[in-house]
Formats: structure tokens, C-alpha cells, sequence
């Protein structure tokens, strides 16, 4: 057993909690790590709406402590190829940008060197305007709220026409008067 006492529908989750996690949970910031191989490219592509400031930081960490001469390029992209931010050697650093339409976005890190050399680790942190996330999820919310204020009448109406017309129906089958 658990050691929890009380009814069991004490025992689940509170609805309130779980609603509050729900709400909060979600983060406007995508942190992604991963290794990178020795002469070795991997890209990330990323779907990006128009007139949105994008911004990132990077870390590269050298896994082979400073031997054998290993270099990270990093380009930024989009699907027409236009270079949006370039580095040569990049260790760490941060880029922005802002879109000027909908549009596929490629991030690419690409590792080059010579001898055996570990793989590097890859730091990316891209982190999209927080004030649209924060919009949107107020206009959600003020959505909610005007449709469970709707429901709250459509409820009362009902339940007094209710009223009334089993009122009415009592008294025409005399069981009322």
C-alpha cells in the first residue's frame, strides 16, 4: 500500500492542480542537446511564422579537451538559402533574427577535424518572442471565461423554464394548485 489514507476519490489528483500544470507547463523556449560526430553536419529545421524575433544562444563543448584541432561551423538559414548568421569556430554565442515570412528555418552545426577527436556536444537554445505565447494564452483564457459565463446563463434559463412548465404541467394534471 501507498500509506494514503481517506476515501479513495481523495486519492487522484486534484483537478485544480492538474489544470494549473496544464496552464504553466508550456514554455515558449526549445532547449536541445545532442552530439555531434567528427566531420559530421546535423541540421534542425524549424517552422517559423512571419515577423517573429527569434533568438538563441549556443555552447559547443569540446569533448576532446582543446586536441586535435577541431572547428564548428554554424549556419543559419532559410528554404530560399539565404544565410541568416554565419560563424566559423563557433564555441559559444547567440544569434536573433527576425523573420519577414512564414518560412522553413535550418539551423546547422557542422564539426571539422582531423585525428580521433570525441564527439562534440551541441548546446542549442532557441527561444521564440515570449510576448505571442503570452498573448495567445490570454486570449485563450478570456475565451474560456466568455464561453463559461454563456453556459452559466444558458443554465439558469433552462432551469427556470423548467420551473415553470413542470409548474405548468402539475397544475393541469390538478396535482397543484
Amino acid at each position: 500500500m501507498s500509506g494514503l489514507s481517506g476515501p479513495p476519490a481523495q486519492r487522484g489528483p486534484c483537478p485544480l492542480a492538474l489544470l494549473l500544470l496544464l496552464l504553466l507547463g508550456p514554455s515558449s523556449v526549445l532547449a536541445i542537446s545532442f552530439h555531434l560526430p567528427v566531420n559530421s553536419r546535423k541540421c534542425l529545421r524549424e517552422e517559423i511564422h512571419k515577423d517573429l524575433l527569434v533568438t538563441g544562444a549556443y555552447e559547443i563543448t569540446d569533448q576532446s579537451g582543446g586536441a586535435g584541432g577541431l572547428r564548428t561551423h554554424l549556419k543559419i538559414t532559410d528554404s530560399a538559402g539565404h544565410i541568416l548568421y554565419s560563424k566559423e569556430d563557433a564555441t559559444k554565442g547567440k544569434f536573433a533574427f527576425t523573420t519577414e515570412d512564414y518560412d522553413m528555418f535550418e539551423v546547422c552545426f557542422e564539426s571539422k577535424g582531423t585525428g580521433r577527436i570525441p564527439d562534440q556536444l551541441v548546446i542549442l537554445d532557441m527561444k521564440k518572442r515570449e510576448e505571442e505565447m503570452r498573448d495567445t494564452n490570454e486570449s485563450t483564457n478570456t475565451r474560456v471565461l466568455y464561453f463559461s459565463i454563456f453556459s452559466m446563463f444558458c443554465l439558469i434559463g433552462l432551469a427556470t423554464w423548467q420551473v415553470f412548465y413542470l409548474r405548468r404541467f402539475f397544475k393541469a394534471k390538478k396535482l397543484i394548485e
